[in-house]
């Protein structure tokens, strides 16, 4: 009987040691398949943060080639672009027809020619400089929503008043 006991007693234990081997190997995976998990999920965010930030910068990018195209009025802009074709907008800021223009240009600005900056001159509003004063005294200016397309000399191409992106388009030369 005493034999029966300490076999039924070391079985016991056997079996308590190998259930608890068990549970101890089941919760290691378990917690081994979490952090694999959470491992995923991290280089999941890292790589979904990093495309955002990709067409973030991309965006930006292009952004910065459209935005390029259209300009406003400085005398390094205007000598910078001078290898180009360049058209000066003047524009006011209290004008009923510029606002809605320099939106569309600001919108479609892509839609400009590579080759060519549309630079907006304020003209006669509280903006208004002296550099831009001269400029629409030099090309003849006596209202705004006028166009001037100058060469790499500042020479005057041709000159037009009014318009959106669609008549700057076919009065570019």
């Amino acid at each position: 009987m005493n034999k029966g006991i300490i076999f039924a007693g070391i079985i016991v234990i056997l079996l308590v040691l190998v259930g608890g081997g068990m549970y101890i190997a089941n919760q290691q995976s378990q917690k081994a398949e979490e952090t694999k998990m959470v491992e995923e999920k991290a280089a999941m965010k890292i790589k979904e943060d990093s495309a955002m930030k990709k067409k973030e910068d991309d965006k930006i990018m292009a952004d910065k080639k459209n935005i390029s195209r259209y300009i406003e009025y400085s005398k390094a802009a205007l000598d910078q672009t001078a290898t180009g074709r360049r058209v000066l907008y003047f524009y006011a800021n209290w004008c009923p027809i510029c606002k809605p223009a320099d939106a569309d240009f600001k919108a479609n600005s892509s839609k400009i020619p590579a080759d060519v900056t549309v630079i907006r001159v304020n003209y006669n509003d509280t903006d208004t400089d002296q550099e831009e004063k001269d400029l629409a005294k030099k090309y003849a200016i006596t209202y705004q929503h006028t166009f001037v397309q100058i060469d790499s000399l500042g020479k005057e191409v041709t000159k037009w008043n009014g318009g959106k992106m669609d008549e700057l388009l076919a009065k570019i030369k």
